[in-house]
């Protein structure tokens, strides 16, 4: 099985790359669209600011190719925030997989969130084993709403989507390659799809 993990720029790929290595997993970083529609599984990260995201996809094509991929495509933290419509962030349009706003934490809470905090109401193969009220690590400013595609929630001043899906599109808020056991179990039930 080929795993890639999209090279784009904008992320601390080295640190998903090692957790996919823990798993036996020798995932190529790429930024190559033939290697990217040729791989069986597509990582989409990202770290940083929206819209210097949104342009560095927007300057190599991924921006109209991600959208077109049929295999599963998990998109981590910012990488998932770019799945969807539109982020307050520097007024950034998103790739449109997610049909979802995504808004910034008010002033009333500490920002970024920045931490250990608990999933729930967990509704995807990809949270095969692992127990509602978990813990994940999360480090963002930013949040996608509740939606119709919410497949897990965690509360940092109001109910969010810490992740979606939307086909074979799944996106998580917090970084399961640093969320301990319960991150490695996700990253092995993404490779099970």
């Amino acid at each position: 099985m080929k795993t890639v993990i999209i090279n784009y720029g904008a992320g601390n790929i080295k640190s998903i790359q090692f957790a996919f290595k823990r798993l036996g997993v020798d995932a190529q970083l790429s930024k190559d669209p033939e290697a990217i529609e040729a791989a069986d599984k597509v990582i989409f990260p990202g770290v940083g600011e929206a819209s210097s995201a949104m342009h560095m996809l927007k300057q190599s094509g991924l921006d109209r190719l991600i959208p077109k991929l049929t295999q599963p495509v998990l998109g981590i933290c910012l990488g998932m925030q770019l799945m969807c419509n539109h982020s307050d962030e520097g007024q950034t349009n998103g790739l449109g997989i997610f049909d979802v706003e995504v808004k910034r934490f008010s002033k009333a809470v500490k920002v970024p969130q920045m931490g250990w905090n608990t999933i729930h109401n967990l509704k995807s193969n990809l949270f095969h084993n692992i127990n509602d009220a978990e813990f994940m690590y999360l480090v963002h400013s930013y949040y996608a709403e509740i939606c119709q595609e919410t497949i897990a929630t965690s509360h940092y001043e109001s109910e969010y989507s810490t992740a979606l899906k939307s086909d074979n599109f799944y996106g998580v808020q917090f970084h399961p390659e640093k969320s301990s056991l319960a991150g490695e179990r996700l990253l092995k039930n993404f490779l099970n799809l």
